[in-house]
């Protein structure tokens, strides 16, 4: 069966399990589809994932370099991030300002580029006989770009940076409580400590010497992974790819960093002003790293707490109390190790104490059931005439975010250009391009005893951060930190 034909049975397999399931009901798994990915080696070092899809006349390419903010050095917070930009202004061949003309002139779509604590990538998908032009803009920007790029480019996409911090951070509402919370929850020395868009410091002490010296650290191709997916002749493809990234030179890049042990054994509890209407709340801990089973089993409590309607949270803060506007939870996987946060906006007349009380009643709900004085206290407590203590995990609502979880990911990988990146996601976290169904594994054999294990191991009333935002028209939109507090 083709797996674009799978995802309407899918979603329609979680929609009705949304509607209908309950505890005794046996599972229904939703399987991995078989994608095979064949992955080689240059003699440079560059790794290439070849995965064929005649389903349409389209191909992605999709690199990863394997450097993120995680990598940079000391004094230099946002280097990964503004090479990002830097990639896309020329290089020895391609004229300033022309890379996204070449493509776009070609048919191409979903040209872009992505940093995060752990790679950057670029991607486009052309016609698949455009396939050639892709591959040659990708490899003389790889080879070719300290050609071209010079002070000028350099400073003109340093001000584009720091104008995309000030949009999205800075002037934005909550903008910078990332950054506080991050602060807090990692140590000194730890690379997840900041934000991959960088500092205004450090991105204004940034010189075109230390932007030339990054690329030649990083920009290699022993320390890149090339996705090609789509409609393709394999045979054509490896000559193509040899052709044109073939005679890049690889060299050793940089150790890595040690990274300092993150362990929280007391809360810390932060109180910030924003200049908002509606208060907020965030609750977050570090977590264990990606593609573990504890990691697949917070992905699914987040599933439980806050996806949807049918959801703990949403269901508790948004449609039985109406004191919250919306909330959310996520587990955010990375390489070194990841992070859990619950997140809820206070309706207007309601504050974020209210939210925090109501969220650690549900918590303390979770871990002991309904026989606490917090869970007794809520039974008492009617809503619309229901019962207000749902208990601890079920099988059924294990099974619905499972189902829930996997049909999303399946049916957001139906475009070859999603499928080239969780083949590079994979084998840069895993090693193996073909790690689909050991992913999916972890999914079907995590089950309400064993996420409850993990909750309780890993979210732990003291290795948390609190942060409650109360609304300030004299704060900054983004935010200030106002004080520290023990709980």
């Amino acid at each position: 069966m083709r797996i674009a034909k799978t995802f309407t049975f899918i979603a329609a397999l979680c929609l009705t399990s949304a509607a209908t399931i309950t505890p005794r009901e046996s599972r229904a798994d939703i399987k991995a589809p078989n994608l095979r990915v064949e992955k080689y080696k240059l003699e440079n070092g560059l790794e290439v994932l070849l995965h064929k899809d005649t389903a349409a006349p389209f191909v992605t390419v999709n690199i990863w370099y394997h450097v993120g903010s995680k990598d940079e050095q000391a004094g230099k917070n946002g280097f990964a991030h503004l090479f990002e930009h830097v990639m896309f202004q020329g290089s020895k061949h391609v004229p300033e300002d022309t890379y996204f003309k070449f493509l776009e002139r070609a048919g191409a779509t979903s040209i872009n580029g992505t940093t995060n604590t752990d790679r950057t990538n670029y991607f486009e998908t052309v016609p698949k006989n455009q396939l050639d032009l892709a591959l040659w803009l990708e490899s003389d920007r790889m080879g070719f770009l300290l050609d071209h790029a010079d002070d000028a480019t350099f400073k003109s996409q340093r001000e584009v940076v720091k104008n995309e911090r000030r949009q999205n951070y800075e002037n934005s509402p909550y903008g910078l409580v990332d950054q506080f919370v991050l602060e807090r929850l990692y140590p000194e020395g730890h690379p997840y400590r900041l934000l991959t868009i960088g500092t205004p410091e450090d991105l204004d002490r940034a010189t075109i010497e230390d932007v030339r010296a990054f690329f030649k650290d990083w920009y290699r191709p022993n320390n890149a992974t090339l996705a090609i997916a789509g409609d393709i002749d394999e045979k054509q493809t490896k000559a193509l790819v040899e052709k044109y990234f073939g005679p890049i030179p690889g060299k050793p890049i940089p150790a890595r960093r040690k990274v300092p042990e993150v362990k929280l054994t007391a809360e810390k509890r932060l109180i910030v002003e924003a200049g908002v209407p509606l208060g907020q709340v965030r609750l977050t801990w570090a977590t264990p790293k990606t593609l573990t089973e504890a990691d697949a089993d917070l992905d699914l409590f987040a599933k439980i707490l806050a996806g949807g309607k049918p959801s703990r949270l949403v269901k508790r803060l948004v449609d039985e109390l109406g004191i919250a506007q919306s909330v959310s939870a996520a587990q955010a996987s990375q390489e070194l190790g990841s992070n859990f946060e619950i997140e809820a906006t206070a309706q207007k007349g309601h504050t974020a104490e209210e939210l925090l009380a109501v969220i650690e009643q549900e918590l303390d709900e979770i871990a002991n059931g309904c026989s606490t004085p917090a869970a007794a206290a809520k039974t008492a407590s009617p809503a619309k005439g229901k019962n207000l203590c749902r208990g601890k995990l079920s099988a059924g609502e294990v099974n619905l975010a499972r189902q829930f979880y996997l049909s999303t990911f399946l049916i957001s990988n139906e475009r070859v250009g999603s499928r080239a990146n969780t083949f590079n996601t994979y084998n840069q976290l895993a090693g193996d391009p073909n790690f689909l169904a050991a992913d999916f594994a972890r999914y079907e054999s995590s089950t309400d005893a064993r996420i409850s294990k993990t909750v309780r191991e890993n979210l732990t009333k003291t290795s948390r951060v609190v942060t409650l935002v109360h609304p300030e028209p004299s704060a900054p939109l983004a935010g200030r930190v106002a004080k520290e507090e023990k709980p």
